[in-house]
């Protein structure tokens, strides 16, 4: 199991339609999300800062997402919450939801 956690910003003005959303995650969206060996999955929001954790139970997470990615329904979830979100300014080139080095963990 490899642990994820990654950020975001949020546009201010879209928080509370983010949150909305995410109170009622559509059922393809979560069901993808398992088929995509992703568990212990969650979103934590301060201020316009989006924090992501997610634990990768799979193989090769690069053709997981890839699969993700291929999905119709997730791609019209990401329609309805992409127009909420902006990379964070320190976002490398074509980053979305920025990945965060692991620097402790403890059981």
């Amino acid at each position: 199991m490899k642990r994820y956690g990654m950020v975001i910003g949020l546009n201010p003005e879209h928080i509370d339609e983010y949150k909305r959303l995410h109170a009622a995650v559509w059922p393809g969206v979560l069901q993808k999300i398992a088929e995509c060996n992703i568990r212990n999955y969650s979103i934590f929001l301060r201020d316009n800062t989006l924090f992501s954790y997610l634990e990768y139970l799979g193989n090769d997470f690069t053709a997981d997402m890839a699969k993700m990615a291929a999905d119709p329904v997730t791609q019209e979830w990401w329609r309805a919450t992409d127009p909420c979100q902006h990379p964070v300014a320190s976002a490398r080139e074509g980053e979305w939801w920025s990945p965060l080095e692991e620097v402790f963990h403890v059981d």
